[in-house]
């Protein structure tokens, strides 16, 4: 049992059990019928996202130190009540079921995604 950290839109991994998608927009184009039979996601959680004008500063940060500001904010975003204790839910259903979460961006390394892995280990989560 355990979390796995994936690409919205990739192929699904045979055990990779349900897909929450943890970004802001649903994916363009895409009818919500055809969301998990594109592998897009099963499940919405867009409380897991940056806030929009942070995915605005994320995608203008172009150096290392406008990262790490990013970096920064989405986890001050994250400590809020709502985001926490949603981290914390996923974290200890980790030790009982396999779910993956995850976002559209091709560079997981500059995706709100990485930041959400060390959020998950923080909190106890078994990660794939």
């Amino acid at each position: 049992m355990s979390i796995r950290i994936v690409r919205l839109g990739s192929p699904r991994h045979r055990r990779e059990g349900l897909r929450i998608g943890t970004v802001r927009r649903p994916p363009r184009g895409v009818p919500k019928s055809e969301f998990s039979k594109r592998d897009y996601y099963d499940v919405w959680l867009p409380e897991l996202a940056p806030s929009e004008a942070l995915v605005a500063r994320a995608h203008e940060a172009s150096t290392e130190s406008g990262w790490r500001s990013f970096v920064r904010r989405y986890r001050a975003e994250m400590k809020t009540a709502p985001s926490a204790r949603l981290l914390d839910l996923l974290a200890a259903l980790s030790h009982g079921a396999s779910f993956s979460v995850g976002c559209y961006c091709p560079d997981e390394s500059h995706c709100h995604r990485s930041v959400l892995r060390e959020l998950l280990r923080e909190r106890g989560a078994e990660l794939e």
